[in-house]
C-alpha cells in the first residue's frame, strides 16, 4: 500500500512538470505568434507610408520597430539563459555596507529600485525578511521575486553597488560615499531540492524585532537557521506562524548553499566547509553618481546611464542585458 502511494505522489509530481513545460512552452510559441503579427502590421504600415509619401506617421512606426528589436533582444537573451537555475524564481538579499546612515538609507534605495524593476517585468515580489535600521532606512531584506527567469536576469546584479552624493544625514553638506551588497539566488524546484542532514543545523527560535503587533513579539516565530559546516546563517521573522518562517529560512539555506557549491564547483554539500572564508565583498560592479554629476556606471561592462532618476526607477535592463551579453561571449 505504501509503494502503491509512493508511486502515485512520484507520477503526479512528474505529471506536473510535464504540465509546468508544456505550459512554459505554450507561453513561448503564443509570444512568437503575436511577435510575428507585429512585425508585418509595421511592415504593411511602412510600405503604405511609403506608397502614400505620407511622412505623419513615420514616428509611431519607428517606434513599434524599437518595441519589437527590443523584446527580439530579450527573447535573444533568454536563448543564452541555460544555465541549470536560470529559470527559476530568485531571492534577492540586501545588506547594508559601509556608510553609515546613509548607506541604511542606500539600502533601501535599492530595494526600492528593483522593486520597481520587478513589477515592470512582470515580475512578483514577496518580502520574505526585513532588518529595519534604528533611524533611516533598512540594514537588510531578503526578496522572492516570482516568475520565469528571474534568476537568469538578476545573478547580473551580484555585488557591491556603490553611491556617491551630497549626504541629506550630514549637517555640512558633505559629499558622503555609501555601500550595499547584493545577493541573488535561485529558488529550487522540486526536483532540484538537497539533502541537508539534521545533525548539520542548529534551529534557534526567538521573538520578531520587526512590526507586526503583540503577537508577533509576544511568541517566538521567528527562526533562524544556522549551517554547522559552512557556517551559513539564515534567518526569517515576517510571518507569524513558526512554521512558515521555519520554511521559508530552509528554503533560503538551501538556495545559499546551492549557489555556493556552484561558485565553489563541489560535488557535495559537505565539500564547503571553510569555502565561506574566502569569499569576500570584492570591489563594486557598479556605481550611481548623484553629486558633482549625474551617472550610473556598470565597471563590468562600461555601460553608462545620465539619467539617474530612472535607473532608480527600475530601469536597469540595458545594464543586465549588457552583462549578459558580455558573460555569453
Amino acid at each position: 500500500m505504501k509503494m502503491q502511494e509512493s508511486n502515485f505522489w512520484n507520477n503526479l509530481e512528474k505529471a506536473q512538470e510535464v504540465t509546468s513545460e508544456e505550459k512554459f512552452l505554450n507561453e513561448k510559441l503564443d509570444m512568437y505568434n503575436k511577435l510575428e503579427s507585429r512585425i508585418n502590421d509595421a511592415e504593411i504600415l511602412a510600405h503604405i507610408a511609403e506608397e502614400e509619401e505620407d511622412m505623419s506617421g513615420c514616428k509611431d512606426i519607428l517606434s513599434e520597430v524599437e518595441d519589437i528589436e527590443n523584446i527580439i533582444d530579450k527573447l535573444k537573451i533568454e536563448i543564452l539563459l541555460s544555465g541549470e537555475y536560470d529559470k527559476n524564481n530568485a531571492i534577492l538579499n540586501l545588506h547594508v555596507g559601509v556608510g553609515g546612515t546613509d548607506a541604511q538609507d542606500w539600502t533601501e534605495m535599492l530595494l526600492r529600485m528593483y522593486t520597481r524593476w520587478a513589477e515592470k517585468s512582470g515580475y512578483k515580489v514577496e518580502t520574505l525578511d526585513i532588518l529595519p535600521a534604528d533611524d533611516a532606512g533598512i540594514k537588510s531584506v531578503s526578496l522572492r521575486i516570482i516568475g520565469e527567469f528571474a534568476y537568469g536576469y538578476l545573478k547580473a546584479e551580484k555585488g557591491i553597488h556603490r553611491l556617491v552624493r551630497i549626504s541629506p544625514f550630514n549637517a555640512n553638506g558633505k559629499r558622503q560615499t555609501s555601500f550595499a551588497s547584493v545577493e541573488v539566488l535561485p529558488e529550487l524546484t522540486k526536483n532540484q531540492d538537497i539533502d541537508i542532514r539534521p545533525e548539520d543545523l542548529r534551529v534557534d527560535t526567538y521573538r520578531s524585532s520587526g512590526a507586526g503587533g503583540q503577537h508577533v513579539n509576544k511568541t517566538e516565530s521567528a527562526v533562524r537557521i544556522t549551517h554547522i559546516p559552512t557556517g551559513i546563517v539564515v534567518q526569517c521573522q515576517n510571518e507569524r506562524s513558526q512554521h512558515y518562517n521555519r520554511e521559508t529560512a530552509m528554503l533560503m539555506l538551501k538556495s545559499k548553499l546551492v549557489e555556493l557549491k556552484e561558485r565553489a564547483h563541489k560535488e557535495k554539500i559537505e565539500d564547503l566547509a571553510g569555502e565561506l572564508k574566502d569569499m569576500g565583498w570584492g570591489s563594486q560592479i557598479r556605481s550611481y553618481v548623484f553629486h558633482p554629476y549625474t551617472l550610473v556606471k556598470d565597471h563590468r561592462t562600461g555601460v553608462e546611464n545620465g539619467n539617474v532618476s530612472s535607473v532608480m526607477d527600475g530601469e536597469i535592463d540595458n545594464f543586465i542585458l549588457a552583462y549578459l551579453r558580455q558573460q555569453a561571449k
